[in-house]
C-alpha cells in the first residue's frame, strides 16, 4: 500500500504537506526574533559606549570613565556562557570559577575593538600567572576566519567563544551589568559575579583600573 493511500479521507492536506511548510515559517520567524532581540541589544555596536539599562534595582555606580561597579555584596552571577571557541573548541566560562574572568565583546570588523586588542593582549600576558583568566566573546563575524585572523595579527592567545548572532550576550538579565556595546568588557569575580564593565573601548590604564580592585579583593 502506497503512503497516499494510508492517508486520512477527507483531509484536505497531507502530514508531510504540514510539516513542511510549517517548519521553515517557524524557524525564520525564531531567527528572526532572535536577530531582531539581538540588534536591539547592541544598540551602541562598534561605537563609542552606552548607556546602563534594563531597568530594576541595578545596584551598580558608573564612574566619570564610564566603567561601572558593583559592590561586592551586591553583584549578581553571570548567566550561563558556554559553547564553542571560535577554534573550535568547547569552552564554559563556569570553569574558571576561583579566577577573576575579564570578559571581553568584541567582532574583527569592528575598529575600536582594534584600537583595545594590544592592550588586551599585554595585560592578559601579564596576569596570566596571577589567577585572571581573559575570554573574548566574538560576535557578528560571519565566519571565524576573519575572527581567527584578527586574533593572529593581535597576538591574543587567550579563547573567545564564537557568538555570531549574539545568543550569549541576550542570556545576561536586563538590569545587571550586562554588554550593550561592541566592545563591551566585563569583570567576574573569583564568585563567576559580574564586578565591573565598560561600554568603550579600553586603554591599558583603563583596564587595569577595572582589573586590580577584583584581583586585590580577598
Amino acid at each position: 500500500m502506497s503512503a497516499a493511500s494510508r492517508a486520512p479521507l477527507g483531509s484536505n492536506s497531507s502530514p508531510r504537506t504540514t510539516r513542511n511548510t510549517r517548519s521553515p515559517r517557524v524557524r525564520r520567524r525564531a531567527a528572526l526574533t532572535a536577530g531582531a532581540a539581538a540588534a536591539a541589544l547592541l544598540v551602541s555596536a562598534c561605537g563609542s559606549g552606552g548607556t546602563s539599562g534594563g531597568g530594576g534595582n541595578t545596584n551598580f555606580v558608573t564612574g566619570s570613565d564610564g566603567t561601572s561597579t558593583v559592590a561586592k555584596g551586591e553583584r549578581t552571577p553571570a548567566p550561563d556562557l558556554s559553547g564553542k571557541t571560535i577554534a573550535g573548541k568547547t569552552l564554559d566560562v563556569a570553569d574558571f570559577k576561583g579566577k577573576v574572568v575579564v570578559l571581553n565583546v568584541w567582532g574583527s570588523w569592528c575598529n575600536p575593538c582594534r584600537a583595545e586588542a594590544k592592550y588586551f593582549a599585554k595585560v592578559s600576558k601579564a596576569y596570566e600567572d596571577k589567577g585572571v583568566q581573559f575570554v573574548g566573546i566574538n560576535t557578528r563575524d560571519t565566519s571565524t576566519g576573519a575572527a581567527l585572523a584578527f586574533e593572529k595579527d593581535w597576538d591574543i592567545t587567550y579563547p573567545s567563544l564564537y557568538d555570531p548572532t549574539g545568543k550569549l550576550l541576550l542570556r545576561f538579565d536586563k538590569g545587571t551589568l550586562n554588554p550593550q556595546a561592541i566592545p563591551s568588557t566585563l569583570v567576574l569575580d573569583r564568585d563567576g559575579k559580574i564586578a565591573a564593565r565598560s561600554l568603550s573601548a579600553l586603554s591599558e590604564e583603563r583596564l587595569l583600573k577595572m582589573l586590580k580592585p577584583v584581583v586585590a579583593e580577598k
